[in-house]
């Protein structure tokens, strides 16, 4: 019996009986599956051990389950990196409420696309799914594109217009890019979100509307609040469930997967030979920092199946930012320098065991710093340093960290 089959099994015949799915599959279906089949929780290996014994405790505390979706939509969104199994894990978790979600990001990241999954994932599945992108609206028209307006309401309006609120009920209004959003605006905003109706502009009679918000933003609202150009009441009202999608600098072990999928996509709709990339290529284009995201890196590997001359890619045929940046990017060696009049200082004071002596400083430098940046994370800075679990926490102990 697999797996999900088994977690059938038990929620339709043991209903009081909490089930943890550990797993080596990492894509998003896989999450989506698990908390729709009635999971308590899902894990992706590895994990941590001491994240697993919270999970189980909390498990047996928290006896009533929750019952799945009967459907398994799919996903455009793809990722192997640690950040984006926590990101496929939320909208698994998600999956079965229509709870507000903001979601943080750069541009480029794809916010709207994880959006988008959050609804097909949800029992409103089946309903809208409507987006607005607050930064693409004017000020003075930014109330009619969200609650419509009435025949007259103001010069130009010739007709009645539904707004997008109307357009989404009973399913998702995606507000992208909120923090453009006008501090008039949010306060009626607010209004509709505690109330659940609105007027229309030019409008005397009320709206009911049964709508689920997702917000996204690539700013700091937080900073905005501060700054008094975002309501501090609409900003907790919004941020009930957060999800940060990790700029593609930080997560470039998904570079690789997510380049030969752009690439086949795109030279299956151009009609083209699916390009090859050679290993120099490869590494350009993984240490390229890609400020402009996962919308940056798509657009390239359809520049680069339309534009290249042949089958074979070469380095000379990358879009010149990314050559400029390997130019850029041969290090200095002052570090080196520095480094080696440390070791010929250490190497001057011994007669032996010089490696014994410099090898554990080294790694004391490289695993505290990949502990700092999965902000102490174990399983996460083990797959960053390329260990495993058990590995790092025998390697820690023996460091002393």
């Amino acid at each position: 019996m697999l797996g999900y089959d088994l977690l059938k099994h038990i929620n339709d015949n043991y209903e009081d009986i909490p089930v943890i799915i550990m797993t080596a599959f990492t894509d998003m279906q896989a999450a989506v599956d698990s908390y729709g089949g009635g999971a308590f929780e899902y894990m992706p290996k590895p994990f941590d051990l001491d994240d697993a014994i919270q999970i189980i405790n909390r498990a047996l505390e928290d006896k009533p389950k929750t019952k799945g979706l009967k459907t398994k939509p799919k996903t455009d969104i793809i990722g192997e990196s640690a950040s984006m199994q926590a990101v496929f894990r939320a909208i698994g978790k998600l999956s079965t409420t229509t709870a507000t979600v903001l979601v943080q990001g750069e541009s480029g990241t794809g916010k709207e696309l994880i959006a988008k999954s959050l609804h097909k994932n949800s029992p409103r599945h089946d309903m809208p799914f409507i987006a607005l992108n607050m930064a693409d609206i004017p000020k003075e028209l930014v109330e009619s594109e969200l609650f419509g307006h009435e025949k007259g309401a103001f010069t130009g309006a010739v007709d009645r217009r539904i707004g997008r609120f109307e357009q989404a009920n009973g399913g998702t209004l995606f507000l992208d890019e909120i923090g453009d959003m006008p501090l008039d605006s949010q306060t009626r905003l607010l209004r509709v979100l505690s109330n659940k109706e609105f007027y229309r502009v030019g409008g005397d009679k009320p709206i009911k509307v049964d709508v689920r918000i997702i917000a996204a933003t690539h700013q700091n609202l937080n900073n905005l609040v501060s700054q008094k150009s975002f309501r501090e009441d609409l900003f907790y009202r919004l941020n009930v469930i957060k999800i940060n999608v990790p700029p593609l600098r930080d997560r470039k072990e998904d570079i690789d997967v997510l380049t030969k999928y752009f690439l086949k996509n795109h030279s299956d709709s151009l009609g083209e030979d699916l390009r090859v990339l050679s290993k120099e290529v490869m590494d350009a284009i993984t240490k390229y920092d890609w400020p402009g995201n996962v919308r940056q890196l798509e657009n390239t590997c359809y520049w680069l199946a339309l534009m290249t001359p042949t089958q074979n890619v070469k380095v000379e045929d990358l879009p010149e930012e990314i050559k400029d940046h390997e130019v850029a990017e041969v290090p200095s060696s002052s570090w080196e320098e520095g480094f080696n009049n440390w070791v010929t200082n250490v190497a001057t004071s011994i007669d032996k065991d010089l490696l014994d002596i410099v090898n554990p400083k080294i790694e004391r430098i490289i695993v505290k710093a990949a502990l700092e940046k999965s902000n102490g994370k174990k399983n996460e800075a083990a797959i960053l340093l390329g260990l495993g679990r058990n590995t790092l926490a025998k390697k820690m102990k023996e460091l002393g960290i």
